[in-house]
């Protein structure tokens, strides 16, 4: 599947900033079943200093400096990416849940894609007793990983309510258990605490859900912004996309932009400005499907 995606971000300043520095994560990268054949960002006012990098993750960094007092501060993305289908797979067959869990522990892998990276808390993610033992319904002895980790996504996505504006981007994984409601980004963070809580890897994954749905089916959930999932670390059988706001494998539907322990590695922007009072934040995305 070839999508065209366009996404503006308007941040709206209750006062004129009149200096700031961000990093922004707002370009997608190649990845497995992933490549980006075109992606332009504009930045509006014109940035001073503008510099390009990965980060640690393999994910896209833009650094800019903005000395211009302004008011309003405009990214647009325009990207072409083509997204391959995902291979099926026996979920029985994958290895059980101990064995990736002690995989884990004895790995000495400290590369990018190790899993010993995601297994431990995170500046949001925390391992709660209370999430613990809800995953362990999902984990019996001997059971299959992803077979496991597919079964706690849709028991997530049926105990949770999806509310936008019932959480904010600083509600932490145990506040949204608690709540049993929020957003994509609350969905992912309770999967990724209940997963590490038994010493499974798994890394969120923010992203964009395709906006035209498929013929017969419904809307997805999170379609309109942006969208997180999670990526669960399944030893010999790689790394596994769980969707847990809709109850689904992260296929050729999704679009990957950024990976990271946690929300906070994968902010769309970040960094410091000089000004005073509140901000505004808009955000537009259109995911459309060129060539399937």
């Amino acid at each position: 599947m070839i999508y065209d995606v366009r996404q503006t971000t308007t941040y709206a300043y209750e006062t004129a900033v009149t200096r700031a520095r961000h990093v922004l994560r707002l370009v997608p990268m190649a990845r497995d079943r992933q490549r980006v054949t075109a992606a332009l960002l504009d930045i509006e006012p014109l940035p001073v200093h503008r510099r390009e990098a990965t980060d640690f993750f393999s994910n896209w960094t833009t650094m800019v400096e903005i000395e211009e007092p302004h008011e309003t501060l405009t990214v647009k993305l325009a990207a072409r990416i083509a997204v391959d289908a995902i291979a099926p797979i026996d979920m029985e067959r994958t290895p059980p849940w101990e064995s990736v869990r002690s995989e884990t522990d004895a790995s000495g892998d400290i590369g990018p894609r190790s899993p010993v990276h995601f297994v431990y808390p995170s500046r949001q993610v925390t391992r709660d007793p209370e999430s613990r033992v809800y995953a362990r319904e999902s984990f019996a002895p001997g059971r299959p990983v992803l077979a496991g980790a597919d079964a706690l996504m849709r028991r997530i996505s049926q105990d949770f309510t999806y509310e936008p504006g019932a959480t904010s981007v600083t509600t932490t994984p145990s506040m949204a258990f608690a709540l049993r409601r929020g957003v994509c980004q609350d969905f992912a963070h309770v999967m990724i605490s209940t997963l590490r809580g038994l010493g499974l890897p798994a890394a969120y994954v923010s992203g964009y859900l395709r906006t035209v749905p498929r013929a017969g089916t419904l809307r997805l959930a999170g379609a309109d912004g942006m969208h997180a999932w999670v990526t669960v670390w399944c030893a010999g059988a790689g790394w596994w996309g769980l969707d847990p706001t809709n109850a689904l494998i992260a296929g050729e539907d999704h679009v990957v932009l950024a990976i990271g322990r946690d929300y906070a590695d994968v902010a769309p922007i970040s960094g410091v400005m000089l000004a005073s009072g509140r901000q505004r934040l808009s955000t537009a995305v259109d995911v459309i499907p060129i060539v399937g």
